[in-house]
């Protein structure tokens, strides 16, 4: 698979997910075709990000929080097992920055790291595949 969007604004999406309390992501993961780009790069499916969002409800949206942390650890163990240089993201940044940051706009410096990991494993897979 040929990764075409490796040039995502991290901060812009996890600023306007952030406002719009996760409904912004029940669109843009499908429509943008992040979640097959996921599945992909991971190598295997995962829960789509609506299932986890609808789990969300009753847990008061620690389980998409948890969710998504755990595909940045898997996104984290791809970034080096490719040798690609950190920083990376991780399910401590994703969580932490998500819960603790809270008032310094942490889901969207999350969301910036956790981009900026998934665009440079794309980009490397691309050039493997050219």
């Amino acid at each position: 698979m040929r990764f075409k969007h490796t040039h995502r604004p991290g901060f812009l999406i996890g600023f306007v997910d952030f406002f719009t309390a996760g409904i912004f992501l029940l669109f843009y993961m499908p429509l943008s075709g992040l979640q097959a780009e996921i599945d992909e790069i991971l190598g295997h499916p995962t829960l789509p990000y609506w299932k986890a969002y609808l789990l969300g409800i009753p847990t008061l949206f620690i389980y998409p929080l948890v969710w998504m942390a755990r595909i940045a650890e898997e996104l984290k163990a791809k970034a080096i097992a490719l040798g690609l240089e950190g920083p990376y993201t991780s399910w401590w940044h994703m969580f932490g920055w998500n819960i603790f940051g809270l008032p310094l706009m942490g889901p969207a410096v999350a969301t910036l790291r956790f981009f900026d990991t998934l665009n440079r494993v794309e980009k490397k897979l691309n050039q493997q595949n050219q």
